[in-house]
């Protein structure tokens, strides 16, 4: 097998790194910004468009971007995306109107979205088989560890000023040369042939269940501060060192893929993970004293981590390599569906069972739904 530098994987990991900021870098920067723009009609709503608007774009527009990267090229999508990501996302420095801020959030999710759609299917280009299981684990570990540093870097900037939160992106200034120099559009040829009867032109079933992943995953950010900061009456800096710790773990179960994959198929890791997911949801339900957060999402996160990962992994599995690039963006498109669709969709249940019982009332029914799924399709699982 060619040998990938550790330049280039570097870069690639930087790459994917990036898409964890569409959110979390300025999540502590929005009570500063109603405060800021305190005579805009709905800034209440407004604030929170701030965050839901990259994903909308990520979740509605992948699809198209993917035919956009095919046509210009990897290196050139992810250069003019890097330069957008930049000059967008860290518009909060210098853009004094909401509607321009809310602009800029849109075309950061463009970009965002594009650079998802590159580093996926540059995978698929200069890995394969276990070293591809291997790379994405720790992209995936990188992916959170980054998450973590964006998290606390943005909350601790936006206490100088809710400005100052936005400019961790100017990262895409570092990274530009970076790609251009180290990244390769060559793909590389001497893989062993893939095997045309692994490759499945329908991969419906498995963007389906990448939107169910993502739409019980996004729980923890949506829905796990109100449980700790409302019933348990803790602070923000407390919230946001429980997630953190998830995010770490998620890290963990990412690094982890890799060696569960050498025993199990993909079908039979997703109804694994789910479980985890499950047991990590009625543990957090259970909890009495806040500081047992910190023992019980990791294990949310810990599950979250292998299935994010294994997801990739089985959507390029049975994709050829003519195809990587369009499969990865409709897999993008999946995930951010079910980011933004997360809270509409639990929202009611949340009402109905109250906070402080809703993440137990969760957790039984993933693990009955994925109980009665692996009974109902268990030959099926097993093959696959």
């Amino acid at each position: 097998m060619t040998h990938v530098s550790l330049s280039t994987k570097i870069t690639m990991l930087l790459i994917a790194m990036t898409t964890m900021m569409s959110n979390v870098a300025i999540v502590t920067a929005l009570p500063h910004l109603k405060d800021y723009f305190s005579t805009t009609e709905n800034i209440e709503f407004l604030s929170r468009m701030m965050i839901t608007l990259p994903s909308l774009a990520i979740a509605f527009l992948a699809p198209v971007l993917g035919h956009f990267v095919y046509r210009i090229g990897r290196k050139k999508s992810a250069l003019i995306a890097l330069f957008l990501f930049t000059i967008m996302g860290s518009s909060g420095l210098y853009l004094d109107t909401m509607n321009l801020l809310l602009f800029s959030r849109f075309v950061l999710g463009v970009a965002i979205a594009t650079l998802m759609i590159v580093s996926t299917s540059l995978i698929g280009d200069y890995f394969q088989g276990e070293a591809r299981h291997k790379f994405m684990g720790q992209q995936g570990a990188f992916i959170s560890l980054g998450g973590v540093v964006f998290v606390i870097g943005g909350g601790l900037l936006s206490d100088i000023s809710w400005r100052y939160s936005f400019a961790i992106y100017t990262i895409g200034f570092i990274l530009i040369p970076l790609v251009y120099v180290f990244l390769n559009e060559k793909v590389i040829e001497n893989f062993k042939i893939e095997d045309d009867t692994q490759l499945n032109s329908n991969l419906i079933p498995i963007y389906f269940l990448a939107f169910l992943l993502m739409l019980v995953f996004y729980i923890l950010p949506t829905q796990m501060p109100f449980l700790i900061m409302n019933h348990f009456n803790a602070s923000g800096t407390m919230a946001g060192s429980i997630i953190a710790m998830a995010f770490l773990s998620n890290g963990v179960g990412a690094l982890t893929f890799s060696k569960i994959k050498l025993y199990f198929t993909h079908a039979q890791i997703y109804i694994l993970g789910m479980c985890i997911v499950g047991v990590g949801f009625i543990a957090i339900g259970l909890v009495q004293n806040v500081h047992f957060f910190f023992i019980t999402s990791p294990i949310m996160g810990f599950g979250g981590g292998i299935l994010m990962t294994n997801m990739t992994a089985w959507m390029l599995s049975r994709t050829h390599s003519t195809q990587r690039i369009h499969k990865s963006a409709y897999l993008t498109s999946s995930l951010f569906l079910g980011q933004f669709f997360s809270p509409i969709f639990f929202h009611p249940v949340v009402s109905y069972f109250t906070i402080e019982n809703f993440f137990t009332v969760v957790g039984i029914g993933i693990l009955t739904i994925t109980f009665i799924s692996f009974i109902t399709f268990k030959k099926r699982i097993i093959k696959q």
